[in-house]
């Protein structure tokens, strides 16, 4: 059998070792409180995420990395983008290392600082071969995922077996993943799709209607398209599962964080005070300046991913982004 490490017992990695479990494997979630992991070891449950969803009998639970490493054939990457490096780093200066085996990064983000994409930061801080990773993206709402309602994802590594050995992973019931060796693409996709959302939901907020959220959602896929292709990803990516399907999904769902983060922007709230409400990570809001800079340097235009930053970072009126993007000049779709 199979034997997985999922490192990283939120919402998501919690949903995944779920997957991981319905598809055959047997796996060892790591949790960084050992009171998560307990719960998970006891219950069967991880109610501070997953509420009263159960795991199955497959899942066990460790807060002890190399406990959670011992004997595994592949590792699964559940932590949130800005934290990433600081515990693959924590990790290693505690002699701890990831061992040779495939690793799949979960997270959606740009590392703020550095504009590394995460498979980039696995093969840097944690010194993994970039031919070992793998990364996941498409539209993963985790509460729907945990109840098993079907869902359809991507997985891309450069190397094609690489891809499909993962994908067996988790082709679980209700769990279709496809695969790809559009890394790049897969991993822009899933990143700036979350600032997106945050527009959308600063939309929504606001009061404005199905016409204005679909008119951000269509030309943030442009923005994305436009940054994916300039940094060398397949046009073609953007029109799937990791950019449009994951795009709408998480736009328009109010089980995304994201969404929910700008939705409580619209409705006036600052930073500190929606971040609070939202109660969980909106990678979105540090992956806005990281995917800005980018843009900036290459001289790509991306107003939507600038009005949000104008907003988290430096206190615009949500409203005044909004009328300066409407007041922008005539130009070809």
């Amino acid at each position: 059998m199979t034997r997985i490490a999922v490192l990283g017992a939120g919402s998501w990695g919690s949903t995944f070792s779920l997957v991981l479990a319905d598809a055959g494997c047997e796996v060892v979630l790591w949790a960084r409180r050992e009171e998560t992991a307990r719960e998970i070891r006891d219950h069967g449950a991880n109610p501070s995420y997953l509420g009263d969803v159960r795991l199955p009998e497959r899942v066990t639970a460790t807060s002890e990395i190399d406990e959670a490493l011992d004997g595994v054939d592949g590792v699964v990457l559940a932590l949130p983008a800005q934290s990433l490096r600081e515990n693959l780093s924590a990790w290693r200066a505690g002699g701890s290392t990831l061992p040779a085996v495939p690793v799949l990064s979960l997270a959606k983000g740009i590392e703020r600082g550095t504009d590394l994409r995460m498979s980039q930061v696995i093969a840097e801080a944690g010194e993994v071969d970039p031919q070992r990773v793998a990364v996941l993206s498409g539209p993963n709402l985790a509460v729907e995922i945990a109840r098993r309602q079907p869902c359809a994802s991507v997985i891309a590594a450069h190397d094609e077996q690489l891809a499909r050995m993962v994908a067996t992973w988790c082709a679980a019931p209700s769990f279709r993943p496809y695969t790809s060796q559009d890394v790049i693409g897969v991993e822009v996709a899933g990143a700036v799709k979350n600032v997106i959302a945050i527009a959308v939901g600063a939309a929504a907020g606001l009061g404005y209607g199905d016409n204005a959220r679909a008119s951000l959602i269509t030309r943030g896929l442009a923005e994305i398209t436009r940054l994916g292709v300039a940094v060398g990803g397949q046009a073609s990516t953007f029109a799937g599962l990791a950019g449009m399907g994951d795009l709408v999904a998480t736009c328009a769902s109010p089980l995304s964080r994201n969404h929910r983060m700008g939705h409580a922007l619209g409705r006036g709230l600052d930073v500190e005070a929606a971040a609070a409400e939202v109660g969980q990570t909106a990678e979105g809001v540090a992956t806005a300046r990281a995917v800005d800079e980018t843009a900036r340097r290459l001289g790509i235009d991306m107003p939507i991913t600038r009005g949000v930053v104008d907003v988290v970072d430096h206190g615009v009126p949500i409203e005044q982004v909004t009328t300066a993007l409407l007041a922008r000049s005539v130009r070809p779709e």
